[in-house]
């Protein structure tokens, strides 16, 4: 599983021009899953998420997590993550969970969340997103289950 946060003081999420999901201080996270990926690890990454530090206390480091802020998160699957770019030139995403099974995990990892007290918002699987935002920072982490784990 992988996930892309980034800091943001605004996101929203757009399909046909309608707003899905949007919030205000937080992560924007885009989220992907593997082949091997599974409940356990989606809410090993939801805890580990949920701890991060990466907000500036008021000596300006960085030690606050996304609730000593208050913040929300907006939530965007992204099979994209698991792009193998090593051969040639169009990428191969054999490494990425089909379809089902990548939904059935984005859902169980969003309500993962849920359970941890956190407000997030959505977009839609499989649609055609257009992602509004404003990086904070700009701060980007990205974590990786098999470079946790």
């Amino acid at each position: 599983m992988r996930l892309v946060v980034q800091r943001v003081t605004y996101a929203e999420c757009k399909v046909d021009g309608s707003i899905t999901g949007k919030i205000d201080k937080g992560y924007m996270i885009l989220v992907g899953f593997g082949l091997h990926d599974d409940e356990k690890t989606a809410a090993k990454m939801a805890e580990k998420l949920s701890k991060l530090r990466v907000f500036e206390d008021a000596e300006g480091k960085m030690n606050l997590s996304i609730f000593d802020v208050k913040g929300d998160i907006l939530s965007i699957s992204q099979f994209t993550l698991y792009a193998d770019a090593s051969k040639g030139n169009r990428p191969s995403f054999t490494d990425a969970a089909r379809p089902l099974e990548a939904e059935r995990l984005y859902r169980y990892f969003n309500e993962q969340l849920r359970k941890l007290n956190l407000k997030v918002e959505e977009g839609i699987f499989g649609a055609d997103m257009k992602i509004s935002l404003l990086n904070d920072g700009p701060v980007t982490i990205i974590l990786d289950s098999e470079e946790l784990w």
